[in-house]
């Protein structure tokens, strides 16, 4: 079982690849997740936002396999409680061999990769930022982890 976590774009801001860095570590516990950052798609002025989105779904498309099980991280999924989340993780790990998770950019996904996803997520019913996000998500990725292995960290 593989967990890969794909994104857009580096992590720009210090605080929050402090906190990325200091949950990857803790999720080496339980075997790690591959974080991998695609590099960013500037749009210029001759690219309009479908453009953009296009090309970032062929970036991640590229780095998708045929057998892996997608899930997207978009504001039209379906939210879930931390325990429910859990309990989707391990659904989602005992019938698949690779799971990925897909972070947009800041105007969301094309409709090719919307195609390709097995399920999307939802974070919130706000919005965040596009890197906002990945520290979020990974804290709920551990919190998750701890609630299957019955560790002291969730309070209900």
């Amino acid at each position: 079982m593989a967990i890969r976590v794909l994104s857009i774009g580096k992590t720009s801001t210090s605080y929050l690849t402090e906190g990325m860095g200091m949950y990857l570590k803790r999720l080496n516990k339980y075997g790690g997740i591959n974080w991998t950052e695609l590099p960013d798609i500037r749009k210029n002025k001759f690219s309009t936002d479908m453009e953009l989105k296009a090309l970032e779904a062929d970036a991640f498309l590229k780095e998708i396999g045929t057998t892996d099980f997608v899930i997207g991280l978009d504001e039209k999924g379906k939210s879930y409680t931390s325990r429910a989340f859990a309990g989707k993780m391990n659904d989602w790990m005992v019938g698949n061999s690779n799971l990925v998770f897909v972070i947009g950019g800041a105007f969301g996904f094309d409709h090719k990769l919307y195609e390709r996803m097995n399920t999307k997520i939802s974070m919130s019913e706000m919005t965040y930022s596009h890197q906002l996000v990945r520290l979020l998500f990974l804290e709920q990725l551990y919190r998750a982890f701890t609630i299957l292995k019955g560790e002291p960290y969730h309070n209900d």
